[in-house]
């Protein structure tokens, strides 16, 4: 086994100062988002627990769930396809695009088609698959696989990108991220209007109703399950949840410890493909369910690796990963890992084989901060030691100690046999500690020689020479009992609970916060505020659904046009919402007959349509409108398209639109 090519992006990383400041500036954002978010959930351990039980019974019973979920899915009128490995799974795929005649595919974030390296496979048969999340399509055009899970272009600066759609897209150079960003913008949307097959991830399904759920932030997920003809939807065979109620519980969970958001931006709900009568989505979606070593993997000692819902927090959390960057992860052939990170530091070797990613283990610390991060109480630090200890299904005769040093072996086992005699540890800490003087003579640290392994960038507390017996006599005990130091006072106030607020002004406060504006309206005042705001703007024509359809007249005496099918060209879209998510400032919108979904995806601004009387609380109040289990498709609309992928800064409007605008109707008299 060749540690050689992991070793040597190690030290590249460390002293790659570039990368430092990168992977620094997205570890502490991340991580202040993640706690900002969870401090509104005082439940958060209680969902913790819950979230890894659901898995836990998902994982021990998956044969059940996916006959369940495919059965469903086919039901709703999806083609499921199972995949035993990546050659099969890449099979798949190319069948439905070469029988469709594909030569574009639009592709959605999809850390399987990484892990299949599905586009290369692609590419040999004349089919361009195209990167459409920004980070994706950065990381793309420089040749590289992503470097986080949910931050694919952590490892670069702004000035990096410059240089890189200068070189490639041919703009002059900047390093204004807008100006990036809406360059991006520009070019993905030919592809999405294009592309003959959009492809997709699959964040969760949901067995008891066939539910495909994507979570995205800047829109291209909705584009490419939405715009192209074909929809093809990779998707883990693990990654199932039993009910919707369950996936309420997950959506609390994966996008606070991804990106900071109490709900991404949006949240698809995916069923079937178009029906008829309706005006858009596409007219096949295929399920391609992949197993590529998850069977093994669940019957290992690593079958709790399986719990993961991709959120990152881990990576974000990790001392080693702030430091080494995804790229550093190697596998013994220099490949990157597909997975990276402490999770990635058990799947790769889980999924692909102890000889090729078993090292990884090794690079962790064991401090257990990957464990308090993440949302579904995977313990990882168990199942990092059980990859050291050659505990995998993927193993093929690696033994205990995967890509430790021999000459690191070998001290443990001494120091395991000094450790079993009291006379041996004596002697061998007298040896330590004079050892520990020579490499530390003037600091409380020490260096071991590079050649341990352990010298490459750790730094060791000197090691003591008298044990520690010898000092404690030394010591005075000095244990004094204080009563009376906790005193409860009397007349100690007590903490006035805060008022709940009404749902409208939680709704509008949430949806403010998030860039989205909300204007309260009566009925009657409803048109006229309509063509003031349009007319404002210089809007000339709306795109609009059957709920918005209603106000036509009033918007065309006014001289403002009324589209009823996708049309780039319009600036606005008008659609009525089902329902309002106080708690998140989200809309919930359904898509089927007369209700095109890309009404609220196309054009720059949305303008939506949200009574008083459709508010709800939460989240799992919302997921039980048996509308949404009914529609072909539906949407959660939390705020404008947004993006943090170069160095972390937010930039409003990517994909979908960059303005989002709610007409909150009185229909309660005041309420």
């Amino acid at each position: 086994m060749s540690l050689k090519p992991f070793h040597d992006h190690i030290r590249a990383s460390i002293a790659n100062p570039a990368l430092q400041a990168a992977l620094d500036g997205n570890a502490v954002r991340r991580t202040q988002g993640s706690e900002a978010a969870f401090a509104s959930l005082p439940d958060h351990q209680e969902r913790r627990a819950r979230a890894h039980a659901v898995r836990a019974e998902v994982v021990a019973h998956l044969d059940e769930y996916l006959g369940l979920f495919t059965e469903r899915v086919q039901a709703n009128g999806m083609i499921v396809h199972r995949a035993a490995n990546s050659a099969e799974a890449v099979e798949i795929v190319l069948a439905i695009a070469q029988e469709h005649n594909a030569r574009l595919v639009a592709k959605s974030k999809s850390m399987i088609s990484e892990e299949i390296e599905l586009n290369h496979a692609l590419a040999k048969h004349d089919i361009r698959a195209v990167e459409t999340d920004l980070g994706e399509y950065i990381v793309q055009l420089r040749g590289e696989r992503p470097s986080h899970i949910i931050t694919p272009a952590v490892h670069l600066r702004r000035q990096e990108v410059g240089e890189l759609f200068h070189e490639k897209l041919g703009i002059p150079y900047t390093e204004e991220i807008p100006v990036l960003t809406a360059t991006a913008r520009q070019l993905l949307r030919q592809i999405f209007l294009t592309a003959e097959v959009g492809l997709s991830g699959v964040n969760f399904g949901v067995a008891e109703t066939g539910t495909l759920c994507i979570v995205t932030n800047e829109g291209n997920g909705r584009m490419c399950t939405t715009i192209p003809p074909v929809h093809i939807a990779l998707m883990g065979i693990e990654r199932l949840l039993p009910t919707l109620d369950d996936l309420a519980l997950f959506l609390t969970l994966l996008p606070r410890s991804a990106t900071g958001q109490k709900l991404s931006v949006y949240t698809s709900l995916i069923h079937s493909p178009r029906r008829p009568g309706d005006i858009d989505g596409p007219l096949e979606r295929h399920l391609v369910l992949v197993d590529n070593g998850r069977s093994d993997l669940r019957n290992s000692e690593l079958a709790e690796a399986l719990y993961c819902i991709r959120c990152g927090a881990c990576l974000n959390a990790c001392p080693v990963f702030r430091e080494i960057g995804g790229h550093a992860y190697r596998g013994t052939d220099g490949a990157i890992a597909p997975y990276p990170g402490p999770i990635g530091s058990v799947v790769s070797p889980g999924l692909f084989g102890l000889e090729q990613f078993g090292q990884l283990a090794q690079a962790s610390s064991l401090c257990g901060a990957c464990k308090e991060a993440c949302p579904v109480d995977i313990d990882l630090p168990s199942l990092l030691l059980r990859v050291r200890a050659g505990k995998a299904a993927q193993n093929r005769g690696v033994g205990e100690g995967c890509g430790v040093p021999d000459v690191v072996k070998w001290g443990l086992i001494g120091f395991r046999l000094a450790a079993a005699n009291s006379v041996l540890f004596t002697a061998a800490q007298g040896i330590g500690g004079l050892f520990s003087r020579i490499y530390s003579p003037h600091s409380g640290y020490m260096r071991l020689p590079a050649f341990t392994g352990w010298g490459l960038s750790k730094d060791l507390p000197r090691l003591e020479s008298r044990p520690f017996r010898a000092r404690w006599k030394e010591i005075k005990q000095d244990i004094v009992s204080r009563p009376g130091n906790v005193k409860i006072m009397a007349d100690q106030e007590l903490p006035v609970a805060k008022p709940v607020p009404s749902l409208i002004t939680q709704f509008t406060d949430e949806l403010n916060a998030l860039g989205g504006k909300v204007i309260q309206v009566t009925e009657q005042d409803l048109s006229t505020r309509l063509v003031e705001f349009l007319h404002q703007r210089g809007i000339e024509s709306v795109f609009t659904d059957e709920v918005a359809a209603r106000f036509a007249p009033d918007l065309q005496r006014a001289g403002i046009a009324v589209v009823r099918e996708p049309t780039p060209q319009v600036r606005c879209g008008l659609t009525g919402v089902l329902a309002g998510i106080a708690d998140t400032g989200s809309l919930v919108i359904v898509g089927g007959k007369g209700r095109p979904l890309t009404a609220s995806l196309l054009p720059e601004i949305h303008l939506a349509l949200l009574r008083v009387s459709e508010l709800l609380p939460s989240l799992p109040a919302a997921l039980r409108r048996p509308e949404i289990r009914e529609a072909p498709a539906a949407v959660l609309v939390t705020g404008p398209s947004r993006t943090a992928d170069i160095e972390m800064t937010l930039t409003i409007g990517v994909h979908g639109p960059g303005e989002l605008q709610v007409f909150l109707i009185d229909d309660l008299g005041g309420g």
